[in-house]
């Protein structure tokens, strides 16, 4: 809901012709009320998910998580976007071209799943690949940002690993992500996830 985002949506999918706000399931009619309830709906269902994470086979998951997460607010929740989206002039992944990506992205899975555990600087850059690659996506009307950081958080459990790119009161942590996604610096982003990344057993030592 940035107003730096451009949406080209001549039939009005997904909001009100008249006043351009997005239709949701609530019916809410005020920005601020619906910027409100949607964050502690999708708060909610992403503690959930931390108790039941998912198992990241392929991209097809992203859309699973979208679904669980926005379930409780938009009726697309977990359907991929019909209509093109810019920001700040760049625009994001061209919809025709959906299947080609969906492919490419589920190939770089299947590389990072090759990779060994004790490897962390290749799991790092191809963390940092598959991030860049889903964000250029950019497969959704709304949510695409919580959805990929917890798409990463589930992929990295699967090298018993903990990602979290979204932690309480780390200023540096957020402007090197945003920084990294919207200018598709990969170097700034493979250099944030090797600092992020660590094992289960490590954090359970209190190490």
């Amino acid at each position: 809901m940035s107003n730096f985002y451009k949406y080209i949506d001549p039939d009005f999918t997904y909001s009100d012709p008249n006043t351009g706000f997005l239709r949701n399931l609530q019916d809410i009619t005020d920005p601020d009320v619906l910027l409100f309830v949607e964050s502690g709906a999708v708060t909610k269902r992403l503690q959930e998910l931390y108790e039941h994470p998912i198992k990241i086979k392929g991209i097809e998951n992203l859309f699973e998580i979208h679904r669980y997460l926005f379930q409780d607010i938009y009726v697309w929740a977990g359907k991929k976007r019909t209509v093109e989206i810019s920001k700040d002039g760049k625009q994001f992944f061209p919809t025709s071209h959906f299947d080609n990506a969906f492919r490419y992205i589920d190939q770089l899975i299947a590389e990072f799943k090759k990779i060994p555990k004790d490897n962390k600087k290749m799991l790092a850059e191809k963390l940092a690949e598959i991030l860049d690659n889903i964000n250029y996506l950019h497969p959704f009307r709304e949510g695409n940002g919580r959805t990929q950081r917890e798409f990463l958080r589930m992929l990295a459990l699967d090298k018993s690993l903990t990602l979290n790119l979204n932690p309480p009161d780390n200023k540096s942590v957020y402007e090197r992500y945003m920084k990294g996604t919207i200018e598709s610096d990969v170097k700034t982003l493979t250099e944030l996830m090797f600092e992020l990344i660590d094992t289960n057993k490590k954090k359970k030592n209190g190490a």
